[in-house]
């Protein structure tokens, strides 16, 4: 579960603790609909790729902005130059304007395989002549070029398949897919949700493009969810397995598909309960590399599996490369990756800090690669002659973590290089050939950029951009800092001060949260969230947010203190920035506000609930308000199966305490929220009116996890509305 960085949900409580109305107003520059345009910090080139040579950057733009215009670019980093290699508008036949979903890289690259609403298409860069290679009724879903460039991998309507390139001739690897049955080569939504963060990875080539390695999902013991569409007529019912905390979980194997016969083996993994989380095949394809998590998630077991079974029967003979384990919680990271010679990179907290190591091919650890004092928050890319590794991290110190950096780390000798030392927010594209990589920064304050870099981080060149639409120079800046917490602690902290800043005057207080363990809102980035705050700060309100003691910013031991209770910490941690707010002269501490979306609605719910009186209003979005109604790994993760913690899921459910509210609140859920189901608003509502306590509501008809589109402006139009008949009242 996570919070979208999207401002969504605050603008409707902001009315209940609005400026006075003697206060006078700042002048308006920014807008509604500059905060809320997607281009507003300035636009620029997507889907960025590179060529397996890495001599070229391949990427989308729209010069006007305006998708009249919009052309595929390959960018020669050495030289600058950049040439059109397609107009997408041009590319459509049956005089339709093609719609560029996706492409990837052919293997040679010769040519690149695009996606365009389901169907396949081969664009050969030596011809620039469009092929097309699918015209299906079902969707053909994450194509993957065999490595020797022969073949396409995708899945189709939940079933594996191959297609030789040269022919087009397809064939059926898998027989038995069926939507909410049986899945094959993709993931369910837990395991998409929870043990891929949205960006599932679900089939794997071979090196020597014989046999396909895949996820076979077995769902029938899982529970259903109804997400209800009520816009027809007769309303629809789209039906979701969804495994709630305590109840079964789909069954999982990994089979190895050999693409000439069509024939599978299974591996045995052992362990029909455990998370089966990444699959890499070893470099010589001899074995599958699988990382197995209990579900009590309390051992990670890094298997070796080689493959000594025959077609359709099991594989054994699985064995550990190495194991850890922890006493509350293991997370999963991204940053597994074997190198040429059988050694491989892997990331562990078993510092207390994540860190990336080098082991040996038995398994051995040879060293630390990432020194003392960083945490490591991605492995953005290995050399292909495995001679380093480009790291995103952040210093351990006590607001080190509000930046991201990147560095390039020596794998065949000691070596670290922190290549972008300026604070803010630091991402990396990297070749793996050449270690050229496309750099974008940006800070709270300040809109993203994109440069090239070289190998050793020298900037050499631009990227096309369009301007933001908002003059982020003019707005009030971010302070960051650290105040008093529990137990002698300093929690991170940021502040920003209405435009027009006057210390004689008394301001509203706007407090943005989360709260979850490891999670982080005191961050140094650039977002639409932060965006929306400057806008609040425009009309004469404080916005203020602290992470708590289980927070990204005290590493592992801190984001323990959440084992088998949530709420306590954070709520710590609320009262803590409470506590500073009313030492500020200039802040009114009859009118403060809290908000936070997804966990931070259930937090707003949870601290509202356990300390009435301390915040004027709140507003909860899309809020779980029971831990019993959310999904089997992200719960049991942190408070165990509701079966072996009945008092801890108890306690740390908001709906528990629904009975004490006596603050102005609102409660906001999307009607097609797959994450966290409607469910949980419609029970607390329940509670709320059984208690006798008055509350306002609003539901978004098609809206998911986040608010988007035309729903999202209506919270604004919203507060405008509600603002001067609230003042009354205030």
């Amino acid at each position: 579960m996570r919070h979208p960085l999207i401002a969504c949900c605050l603008a409707v409580s902001i009315a209940a603790f609005a400026p006075r109305p003697a206060a006078p107003q700042a002048p308006a520059r920014i807008s509604f609909e500059a905060a809320l345009a997607t281009d507003a910090g300035g636009r620029f080139p997507s889907q960025r790729a590179w060529s397996p040579d890495g001599t070229r950057l391949t990427y989308v733009w729209d010069e006007k902005g305006d998708n009249k215009e919009e052309a595929l670019w390959s960018l020669d980093p050495t030289t600058g130059k950049s040439e059109v290699l397609a107009r997408l508008p041009e590319l459509g036949d049956d005089g339709k304007s093609f719609a560029l979903d996706s492409y990837l890289w052919s293997p040679q690259g010769d040519a690149l395989l695009l996606v365009s609403q389901g169907d396949l298409y081969l664009f050969p860069l030596a011809t620039h002549k469009l092929r097309r290679l699918t015209r299906t009724d079902a969707a053909e879903e994450d194509p993957r070029f065999s490595p020797d460039g022969r073949r396409v991998a995708f899945v189709r309507a939940f079933d594996l398949y191959a297609m030789d390139v040269a022919t087009a001739r397809e064939t059926r690897l898998t027989r038995d897919g069926r939507e909410n049955t049986t899945l094959n080569a993709t993931t369910d939504w837990v395991y998409g949700e929870e043990i891929w963060d949205r960006s599932p990875d679900a089939y794997w080539w071979s090196p020597d493009s014989s046999r396909i390695a895949y996820y076979h999902f077995d769902e029938r013991t899982v529970g259903l969810y109804p997400l209800v569409d009520d816009s027809p007529l007769y309303p629809q019912v789209n039906w979701q397995r969804y495994p709630k905390s305590g109840e079964s979980n789909p069954k999982v194997t990994v089979g190895v598909v050999d693409v000439a016969t069509a024939k599978t083996t299974w591996i045995d993994t052992g362990d029909p309960e455990a998370y089966l989380a990444r699959v890499v095949w070893t470099p010589r394809g001899d074995a599958l590399a699988i990382q197995r998590l209990n579900r009590d998630q309390t051992r990670l077991d890094l298997l070796r599996c080689p493959l000594t079974g025959r077609a359709g029967k099991k594989s054994g003979g699985c064995a550990p490369l190495l194991t850890e384990t922890w006493k509350t919680w293991i997370n999963l990271g991204y940053d597994f990756h074997f190198l040429p010679d059988g050694r491989f990179l892997w990331g562990s907290e078993q510092s207390g800090w994540r860190r990336l190591y080098l082991h040996d091919a038995g398994g051995r650890l040879i060293r630390p690669l990432t020194p003392e004092g960083w945490a490591i928050s991605a492995l953005d890319a290995v050399a292909d002659d495995g001679t380093w590794a480009l790291v995103t991290g952040y210093p351990t110190t006590t607001l080190g973590a509000i930046d991201r950096k990147i560095a390039r780390v020596r794998l065949d000798a000691e070596g670290w290089d922190l290549l972008t030392p300026e604070p803010g927010l630091h991402q990396a594209l990297a070749s793996p050939r050449t270690g050229a990589w496309v750099h974008t920064w940006n800070d709270a304050d300040t809109p993203p950029s994109m440069e090239l870099r070289t190998a050793d981080g020298v900037r050499t060149r631009p990227f096309p951009a369009a301007p933001p639409k908002v003059d982020f120079a003019a707005l009030p800046k971010w302070e960051f800092l650290t105040i008093p917490g529990p137990d002698g602690s300093r929690l991170p902290a940021r502040i920003l001060k209405p435009v027009g800043f006057d210390p004689s005057r008394r301001y509203p207080v706007i407090i943005y949260h989360y709260g979850g363990p490891n999670s982080q809102v005191v961050d140094n980035f650039w977002s639409s969230r932060t965006l929306w705050h400057k806008l609040m700060a425009q009309r004469g309100f404080v916005a203020f947010s602290v992470d708590n003691q289980s927070s990204l910013f005290f590493g592992k031991a801190g984001e323990d203190r959440d084992y088998r209770r949530f709420g306590t910490t954070n709520l710590a941690g609320q009262l803590a920035g409470v506590d500073y707010l009313k030492t500020l002269p200039w802040v009114d501490p009859v009118r403060l506000g809290l908000w936070g979306w997804s966990g931070g609605g259930t937090n707003t719910l949870y601290c509202i609930l356990n300390r009435p009186g301390v915040w004027k209003a709140a507003v909860a979005g899309a809020p779980v308000t029971n831990w019993n109604l959310y999904d089997t790994i992200w719960t049991e993760r942190y408070l165990d199966r509701p079966q072996d913690n009945p008092d801890g899921y108890r306690d740390s459910s908001p709906i528990t305490y629904a009975a004490a509210l006596t603050d102005h609140l609102l409660i906001v859920h999307g009607l097609a929220d797959d994450n966290v189901h409607p469910q949980n608003t419609i029970q607390m509502s329940d509670a709320l009116i059984k208690a006798g306590r008055p509350f306002e509501q609003a539901v978004y008809p098609g809206q998911k996890h986040g608010v988007r589109g035309p729903s999202l402006r209506h919270f604004y139009e919203k507060a405008e509305i509600g603002r001067a008949s609230c003042r009354e009242r205030v």
